[in-house]
């Protein structure tokens, strides 16, 4: 039934219809399989942890620019996903909160070693942490954290790790960028390495040769990290191309721009300005052009940089499906089986035959081979002289005998 009220439909029947409607479909009785959605980007950052509440509501941003303008560049090379921004009040109190979720965790990583300076000290916090007085910073899969407190407290850190233990809030977890394997571990400082995929994140972490000269543009990534060495501090930057054949070209290219020094253009920046020339030294292996800079003497310059080496992976991939030269292997292969048998088995035959006569003419007390013995075929016929033998003989002489001449 149906009424009308003031232009307005209303269906009695409504609330019925809104009850099927919450009753599962055919199709989704039939399915057994649960469906798990990502968590909605608000999820990210809790409403209440620890004593803070939400002051107001969080706020999601898409666009790097309103995330972090100075550093909008920056994210978009690491993969910025998206940004939640919250303000947090306990007892006077204030925090604010920036959540920056990236594509992947390299992107992530990215981020945190581009924001995290050298002299922060290290937290325990997520994957990997650091802090300054008020201002603490970690990363855990796929999201950096950025925390200013108001007033730190001995308790700030371990209310840092409420949110970064949230379930799934972080994102899921990946692969650390592989270019980290190649860094040399002993006398490695922490908390002084940073990965960067494009100029903007390069020479915003401290990048040690002009952008232009890395040349991102031919999907180079690098990772520049400071080594404690016996002589002095040595800052190593590894540079990883594509194709060993770039990265030779580009050696060349900054072995060349090392050399020319005061003259080169564009100028050196600051680090290598401030760095003993005669301990600058590039060296490729492989896929990776890598760089030494700093005070450290030539030969703790050399060794370091003689410990960078390229190790190949290789990954033999199947073909889907037999290709014709496999078969063709197979074929051969096949044949050369056979005559091997067949070769096998005739020897086997042969020496079971000629073994067998040798055993046999042994046994009779012959000698083994037949090569020197003397064998004739002869008939042995015997006549047997008798009287009538003898009769038949004298009869034959006498008819020969009297057998008449011809005349002459």
């Amino acid at each position: 039934m149906v009424v009308i009220v003031g232009g307005l439909a209303l269906g009695l029947s409504a609330a019925p219809a809104c009850a099927q409607a919450d009753q599962p479909t055919p199709a989704e009785k039939k399915s057994g399989t649960p469906l798990f959605m990502p968590p909605a980007p608000e999820a990210i950052l809790p409403n209440a942890f620890d004593g803070w509440e939400l002051a107001g509501r969080s706020k999601v941003i898409t666009d790097p620019a309103q995330a972090d303008a100075a550093n909008a560049a920056a994210l978009k090379e690491y993969g910025f996903s998206l940004a939640v921004l919250a303000n947090y009040k306990r007892e006077g109190d204030t925090l604010s909160v920036r959540a920056l979720r990236f594509n992947d965790t390299s992107g992530a990583y990215g981020a945190y070693t581009y924001y995290r300076q050298n002299s922060w000290p290290k937290e325990e916090i997520g994957t990997g942490a650091a802090s300054d007085h008020n201002h603490v910073i970690f990363w855990a899969g796929t999201t950096v954290v950025d925390a200013q407190f108001s007033r730190i407290g001995p308790m700030s850190a371990a209310e840092m790790r409420e949110i970064a233990r949230a379930p799934g809030s972080m994102g899921a977890q990946g692969l650390l960028p592989p270019i980290l394997a190649s860094l040399p571990k002993e006398r490695l400082e922490g908390q002084t390495t940073h990965y960067a995929v494009g100029p903007a994140g390069y020479s915003g972490s401290g990048g040690v040769l002009p952008p232009s000269l890395v040349d991102f543009s031919r999907g180079a990534e690098t990772v520049t990290a400071n080594y404690s060495l016996i002589s002095g501090e040595a800052t190593l930057t590894i540079i990883d191309y594509p194709t060993p054949q770039i990265a030779q070209a580009q050696e060349k290219a900054i072995r060349a721009y090392l050399k020319a020094g005061s003259h080169a253009q564009p100028p050196w920046p600051k680090p290598l300005n401030d760095s003993d020339t005669a301990s600058l030294e590039v060296r490729h292996s492989g896929p990776l052009v890598a760089l030494v800079s700093g005070d450290a003497v030539p030969d703790d310059s050399h060794r370091l940089l003689e410990s960078v080496h390229y190790e190949a992976d290789l990954t033999a991939v199947p073909l889907p499906v037999e290709s014709e030269i496999e078969k063709t292997g197979k074929l051969l292969l096949g044949i050369t089986l056979l005559s091997l048998i067949g070769a096998g088995a005739a020897i086997l035959l042969g020496g079971f035959l000629g073994g067998g006569r040798a055993l046999y003419r042994l046994a009779r007390g012959k000698p083994i081979s037949s090569v020197y013995d003397e064998e004739f075929i002869h008939l042995d016929l015997r006549m047997e002289w008798t009287e009538e033998t003898q009769a038949v003989e004298l009869t034959e002489e006498r008819r020969s005998i009297e057998k008449p001449h011809p005349k002459r």
